[in-house]
């Protein structure tokens, strides 16, 4: 019996030792296959695996389990690919394939301009007598005088970009203003001189003209009306000489105003843009010029990553007209406008500050005929809003010469829709005189150009149906006025006086204004603050011309009995310029 008991007892314990062994084995090559990926990984130390080797001894496996143990670690190494390949990729992307693409069609632009020595030249310096340095300081500057010939060359580099195969290449006016030689750089080293076919001081841009042997690569204008402030940009252009520069940056604001000129609407971006780079084109990340690269702010004369571009929205049709007749033909409207602060706002019965204030019409021009009165405030131009005043010259002046269009005025309170026929402004010395025609202040760029015999008839204000004076008659209807009426009166901190000979000569008053004068301002009054003084006329007030000191008393009183915070005044100065004032009457 105990041969029979003892034989199936030894048999189990020596499987159950063999299956333990194998299971040990096991254990400890799954263990070592988790932590190799760590121990393989590039730049990182992994811990010892502690399990295996502080286990309890074991018996060595048998040689058939060998290659359980090590076949998770051939396999380790599979595994590290897919890790790394889960890892996000954060940088952005390559711009390379669309700059490789556009290179070619931008080019640098060198000017060389003849200039006369003595142009612009003073005294050369010297050093104090007895200056330990006089001799050295004298012998220095003499030896550059005599340096220099009767004339002397200045260069100057700037960047453009070809827009036509032919050879028509777009830059700023700034780049080429003034040159008597310009030459064009391309980006395979090949070199034409370029001649002027247009430019535009207004925009800053320019048109030239190569005659190449075979077509250029050009690009195209897009639409930067379409741009939002932090969409990608790219600049490509020649800065400080070093020609085919790519920096890239975002839209950092758009609409900006920076007094270049009347139909500042710059892009503004953050990629770097520095000397040299002016003229050259801004790409959307179709490949599409969306602004001319034109200015910077910087105190140190390189980018701090303010730059601003003219947008291809205003770009695109001057150059169109410059390509066709070698000038701008802008639409006209013949007014002179100021803004509509809140405090005219809120005389004027509006909610909001906005739209543009006419403060006057040109004699002569296309809304002469009445259509456009002095104080209607322009809501709408075409079918575009007018949100401030400088939004108006800019949508005129890209209107077609010639076209009729709707124009949306506040007038009396309420909204009318006029028609105008647009004239064409002339970029003559009129337009240059009307930098000097309005020292109120107001806007008179691009679209209002008063001549200068606009005086002679600005005194009548356009006041519908209401009695006015004729020009040049000022006594006319003084016969009308009680003598009450023409008591001076103190109204606004003003004192109001009727015009006469006396006081026309005594505040040198022409003939062609007319209204109630002002002979007298209380200091530190509102009217005082709106930069009222003696010797102004006080033409209308709330869009009713004005008789007397006694009407300018009853109109406010009323302004005031209607809940209005603030008095509309059209103002004429001693000439005749006129403005318009908001006169608070608390």
């Amino acid at each position: 019996m105990a041969p029979t008991t003892r034989s199936p007892f030894r048999r189990t314990l020596a499987l159950m030792a063999s299956a333990a062994i194998l299971a040990h084995a096991c254990m400890n090559g799954v263990a070592y296959a988790q932590t190799a990926p760590e121990t393989t990984a590039p730049g990182v130390v992994a811990p010892a695996p502690s399990t295996p080797e502080t286990a309890a001894p074991a018996p060595t496996p048998p040689a058939p389990a060998a290659p359980q143990q090590t076949a998770p670690m051939q396999a380790s190494p599979i595994q590290v690919p897919a890790i790394q390949a889960g890892v996000p990729n954060n940088g952005p992307a390559s711009v390379a394939d669309l700059a490789e693409g556009l290179l070619d069609a931008v080019v640098n632009i060198s000017t060389s301009q003849n200039v006369k020595d003595d142009e612009g030249a003073g005294p050369a310096p010297r050093a104090p007598d007895g200056s330990p340095f006089q001799e050295f300081f004298n012998d220095f500057f003499n030896k550059q005088q005599g340096n220099k010939g009767p004339n002397h060359n200045v260069s100057s580099l700037g960047s453009g970009f070809v827009i036509d195969p032919a050879g028509y290449i777009v830059t700023n006016n700034h780049v080429i203003e003034g040159a008597d030689d310009i030459e064009i750089n391309f980006a395979n080293g090949s070199k034409l001189k370029a001649k002027l076919i247009g430019t535009d001081t207004k925009t800053d841009l320019s048109v030239l003209k190569v005659e190449p042997k075979a077509p250029l690569k050009s690009v195209k204008f897009g639409d930067s009306s379409t741009m939002r402030i932090g969409d990608w940009v790219m600049a490509i252009g020649n800065p400080f000489g070093f020609g085919g520069s790519v920096t890239v940056g975002i839209i950092s604001g758009r609409g900006r105003n920076i007094n270049a000129g009347p139909y500042d609407n710059f892009i503004q971006t953050d990629a770097a843009i520095n000397k040299g780079n002016s003229g050259g084109p801004l790409f959307n990340m179709k490949g599409e010029v969306i602004g001319i690269n034109t200015a910077i702010i910087s105190p140190s004369g390189g980018s701090i990553g303010i730059g601003f571009s003219v947008p291809s929205e205003l770009a695109s049709g001057v150059v169109d007209q410059l390509r066709e007749y070698g000038e701008t033909r802008r639409g006209w409207l013949g007014v002179r406008i100021q803004p509509v602060t809140d405090d005219i706002a809120d005389s004027l019965g509006l909610d909001t500050a906005k739209g543009a204030l006419v403060a006057g019409v040109i004699k002569g021009g296309p809304v002469d005929d009445g259509s456009i009165k002095a104080g209607d405030v322009i809501l709408k131009f075409d079918g575009k809003t007018v949100s401030e005043m400088r939004d108006l010259p800019r949508v005129v002046a890209e209107s077609t010469v010639g076209k009729e269009v709707d124009v949306v005025v506040l007038r009396d309170g309420k909204e009318q829709t006029v028609k105008v026929k647009l004239g064409r402004l002339e970029d003559s010395d009129q337009a240059a005189a009307s930098d000097d025609a309005a020292p109120d202040g107001s806007q008179d760029d691009g679209v209002i150009t008063p001549d200068p015999g606009e005086n002679n008839d600005m005194d009548q204000p356009d006041s519908g149906d209401q009695a006015q004076p004729a020009p040049g008659k000022p006594d006319q209807h003084q016969g009308q006025v009680s003598p009450d009426a023409a008591t001076p009166k103190n109204v606004l901190g003003l004192s109001l006086s009727l015009l006469s000979a006396e006081t026309r000569k005594a505040f040198g008053i022409a003939e062609s204004v007319d209204g109630v004068v002002v002979t007298e301002v209380t200091p530190g009054s509102a009217s005082a603050e709106k930069g009222l003084k003696a010797g102004d006329v006080i033409v209308e007030v709330a869009q009713e011309f004005m008789k007397s000191p006694d009407a300018v008393a009853a109109k406010v009183k009323s302004l005031k009995q209607e809940g209005r915070r603030n008095a509309q005044l059209m103002i004429a100065s001693a000439n005749g310029d006129l403005r318009f004032v908001a006169v608070p009457m608390e």
